[in-house]
């Protein structure tokens, strides 16, 4: 399957989330106070992870690591979107579209293989206590984030190795707010049914065979919970209850999407909000809430920072 790249487009048009002017104003205003609450909260987050000793542990490392990713996944398309509310035509450069396709596989990526290692990392902390420490070692957690680097670029790569030399001749109109790949294909001036299903084959099949494998594992570890009776356990379900809602709300949208690439619904616009810019969002919400030692921790990060503020501000 070997495409020259013929394209006489170098440009596409996103048709954004709206076309009325006040519904963009709105929106300009919502998804401005969105996008700095995800980037302020997963930055603190990783702030107080590095600077609070007590969370220097392998669980709380792959977090930090996971609010890092969803900072970034924040923030390839969101900021060009709310810029974008003020401009019409809304363009893209060819080189800026396939640049967004890359970032997003890329972080979708390293995000796949960070829940799976957060996953192994609290069936270990559950199923296997005592040697948990010995698992889950330094070396082992920094192979964990380096495999999950090298995984993201390889399934970005893979993504782009055919797409970049399609011929775009025509239609230039993108149906979204930034440059998807099931919708920039459609473009193309060639059939792109093996494209599409090699799309289906790498991204669609991959998220839904790795959702199968989380709920299995987070079944495994619940059950081994639920036989159980302590205080501990009660604080193994929560972190894990927690970890199982981040795994959803990023899958689920990636499924839906990625496993049709065929058929455009009305409902996939809606699904790209969601997981490139609410489940950034939603991530630091969702831990914060349900772990106390995150909550302490952030409350004397934040404490310590305001106090040593008003000490380099007094006189």
């Amino acid at each position: 399957m070997a495409w020259n790249n013929q394209s006489v487009i170098t440009e596409f048009i996103l048709q954004g989330l709206s076309s009325s002017w006040e519904l963009q104003m709105v929106y300009f205003l919502f998804f401005s106070v969105v996008y700095a609450a995800t980037v302020l909260g997963n930055l603190l987050i990783v702030l107080t992870i590095v600077s609070e000793r007590r969370l220097h542990s392998p669980m709380y490392f792959l977090l930090g690591n996971l609010s890092f990713i969803d900072m970034s996944l924040a923030s390839f398309a969101t900021p060009k979107m709310i810029a974008d509310f003020f401009r019409e035509p809304k363009v893209i450069s060819f080189d800026g579209c396939i640049t967004q396709i890359f970032f997003l596989h890329l972080l979708g990526g390293v995000e796949i293989v960070l829940l799976i290692s957060m996953s192994f990392d609290r069936y270990v902390a559950i199923c296997k206590p005592l040697r948990y420490l010995t698992i889950m070692n330094r070396r082992v957690c920094l192979g964990l984030v380096t495999l999950s680097w090298i995984v993201g670029i390889f399934h970005a790569m893979s993504q782009l190795a055919f797409t970049v030399n399609l011929p775009f001749c025509g239609p230039n109109e993108v149906d979204s707010f930034f440059c998807d790949l099931p919708l920039v294909i459609k473009l193309a001036c060639v059939d792109t049914y093996i494209l599409g299903v090699f799309m289906i084959s790498t991204s669609g099949m991959i998220a839904l065979v790795c959702f199968i494998l989380l709920v299995i594992s987070y079944s495994v570890i619940l059950v081994t919970v639920r036989q159980r009776s302590s205080g501990g356990s009660s604080k193994a379900l929560s972190t894990c209850s927690a970890h199982f809602t981040v795994v959803t709300l990023f899958f689920g949208p990636c499924i839906f999407i990625y496993v049709w690439p065929f058929t455009n619904f009305p409902i996939d616009k809606v699904l790209s909000v969601f997981y490139t810019i609410f489940t950034p969002l939603l991530n630091p919400v969702i831990y914060t809430l349900r772990n106390k030692d995150v909550k302490d921790s952030m409350r004397k990060f934040s404490s310590r920072v305001l106090k040593s503020s008003k000490t380099d501000h007094s006189p």
